[in-house]
């Protein structure tokens, strides 16, 4: 039964697989790996060969680091900032609201830091000027004395304020990553491993790896220039937490060079030698070694929170700072601005999934809503909260003084990126772009009606080929008494999980709600229990009003079959297993 198990229809509305998995590939994968069966059969699921497995499983900056000069204009990039230095030009760095500008600009500046330099740091507010660089930024950062701009995770885009940036005599380096077209901007040099011709094969890098990449160019520029041959080079190690940080938060896939800096980074974190991000976990109750979920769930969205409702450059100063009293300072405010970035976002979903709700899911291929005066700041999240909650494709405009601000997130299969693109070509949008699974736009509010109907048009097909791709894939059947502290610790082993290397999912067939009950504002907190009696506890994240949770919560005669992730929860020195519930489907 258990490898024939198949959902076609459950709570979430989502089709169930069970992986269908090669016994001699797991076999090989196992033995050359030295690890166990449940381990090589999630990494085999993953397509990971056995030759592949002992370097994912121990993942290092010397196996997967690229050659620097593989990335175009890398070279160019640090003779550029090399020849500032060395000629006492003021260097400043222009960077992101979010968490992969904020980590690639104290990259940057704590890298300078090292060398006696000193770097102007520039942030736009998210609501006032938007994503990425402008002409008055350029114009301000002249005034301030800058010489050299060198834009983090931006630029790659921005004609006409890199045009402007020219016509003050400002030079100017980019690093990037996000999607960009053959026609480029005016600059020293443009490094993004996702610039058409690019030969680095990094074009899933976050800009922190790519900035990350940049500083072992400097140090290479450096030593052929003879600048450490009475100093020590920069530590590029010590700063590999902040291109952890910010690779993981930009939710990039965990594979080749991302993992490693992830894993090696996690490592440089525990030691919690920067201040600021000591703050941060201090603020968050981080306690113990950090891991994937502590930077997704406990230190990204607080960093990011300065960009969304506060001052933008929070984030990256405290990032870059070695003061203590001033980080406690930074971090306090980040956390209040946090729990308002909450309260923000919990009421523009509330109006959002109102008004979803009011005028029908209806079959089309993309949910569009939007308000009068729905802050930009938690937009994207929200958008991402009702995708989750609808299945589909969601994008959540906030309208201001006739115009719409918009972020869009997508689901497998499913090319909103280039949907959004097609529209600004079509003259839907003022401005819009992204990547596959998320986007961003700035619309008319009088065309938000026609944008909704030609997105529609376009996402329709991609909609009805994607139906296998939304599938809850699931990696082994698992049983209440399986689900041992032995296994989660081997599955922790194989960490970090993330985009592109997903936590085994696991389906326990044939179980009952032994007891459920209501914890915070939508959580619910249950035990599951089989035929033999034997019992897993769990929990469901904010479902408590949604099917699943009514269904846990409303007694125990039903046979389910549930779907979730195995957890090891420590708590004072005692170590218990927790199912994570993600879906349920009546046994037949």
């Amino acid at each position: 039964m258990a490898e024939r198990l198949k959902v076609e229809s459950s709570l979430s509305g989502r089709e169930w697989r069970l992986r269908d998995i090669d016994p001699e590939l797991v076999a090989a994968i196992s033995r050359k790996a030295e690890t166990t069966e449940i381990v090589a059969r999630m990494l085999a699921a993953r397509g990971i060969s056995p030759d592949e497995a002992e370097a994912v499983l121990l993942p290092t900056l010397r196996h997967f680091f690229p050659d620097p000069s593989s990335f175009t204009d890398m070279d160019a990039a640090a003779v550029a900032i090399w020849d500032a230095i060395d000629g006492g030009r003021k260097l400043a760095i222009f960077a992101d609201y979010d968490v992969d500008g904020a980590t690639s600009a104290a990259q940057l500046i704590r890298y300078l830091r090292q060398l006696d330099q000193t770097a102007l740091l520039y942030v736009p507010d998210r609501i006032e000027e938007g994503y990425g660089p402008s002409a008055d930024a350029f114009d301000r950062l002249k005034a301030q004395g800058a010489e050299l701009v060198i834009t983090v995770d931006c630029g790659a885009a921005a004609h006409e304020p890199l045009d402007a940036a020219k016509r003050l005599g400002l030079d100017v380096v980019v690093i990037d990553h996000h999607l960009m077209s053959a026609d480029l901007p005016p600059a020293l040099a443009i490094v993004n491993p996702n610039r058409p011709g690019d030969r680095s094969g990094c074009g899933h890098m976050a800009a922190a790896g790519v900035t990350f990449i940049l500083l072992a160019a400097l140090n290479r520029e450096g030593r052929r220039r003879g600048r450490f041959d009475d100093r020590d080079e920069p530590d590029l190690m010590a700063l590999a937490d902040l291109a952890a940080l910010g690779t993981l938060c930009d939710v990039v896939a965990l594979r080749d060079i991302n993992r490693a800096i992830v894993s090696q980074g996690l490592k440089v974190m525990n030691r919690w030698s920067h201040a600021g991000m000591k703050a941060l976990a201090d603020v968050g109750g981080l306690t113990g070694s950090p891991s994937a979920y502590h930077l997704g769930f406990v230190l990204g969205p607080r960093i990011n929170a300065g960009g969304r409702v506060g001052k933008a450059d929070l984030g990256a100063r405290l990032l870059s700072s070695d003061d203590p009293a001033q980080c406690a300072e930074i971090a306090a405010e980040l956390d209040a601005l946090n729990a308002e970035r909450k309260q923000i976002e919990a009421d523009v979903l509330d109006a959002a999934r109102a008004q979803l709700l009011e005028t029908g899911a209806s079959d089309a291929p993309l949910l569009v809503t939007h308000g009068e005066g729905w802050h930009p700041g938690v937009i994207g999240i929200v958008a991402g909260r009702l995708k989750e909650r609808f299945g589909k494709p969601c994008i959540v405009i906030g309208t201001e003084n006739g115009v719409g601000k918009g972020s869009g997130r997508s689901v497998a299969g499913v090319d909103l990126g280039s949907a959004v693109g097609a529209a600004k070509e079509a003259g839907l949008l003022q401005a819009g772009g992204g990547h596959p699974m998320a986007a961003g736009l700035t619309v008319d509010a009088t065309k938000i009606e026609a944008l909704t109907r030609f997105l529609a048009s376009q996402l329709q097909p991609q909609w009805d080929a994607s139906h296998g791709d939304r599938a809850l894939v699931l990696d082994a059947v698992l049983t209440p008494s399986g689900a041992t502290v032995e296994l989660a610790e081997s599955l922790s082993a194989a960490a970090p999980y993330g985009q592109g290397f997903p936590e085994p999912r696991f389906v326990m067939p044939s179980v009952r709600v032994a007891y459920a009950e209501r914890v915070g504002a939508d959580h619910v907190r249950f035990s599951l229990t089989d035929a033999s009696g034997q019992r897993v506890n769990g929990i469901v994240f904010r479902q408590a009003d949604q099917p699943i949770g009514q269904s846990l919560l409303g007694g125990s005669e039903t046979v389910w079959h549930a779907a979730g992730r195995l957890k090891l929860d420590e708590w004072r020195g005692n170590k218990r297993v927790q199912f994570h519930l993600e879906d349920l489907a009546e046994a037949t």
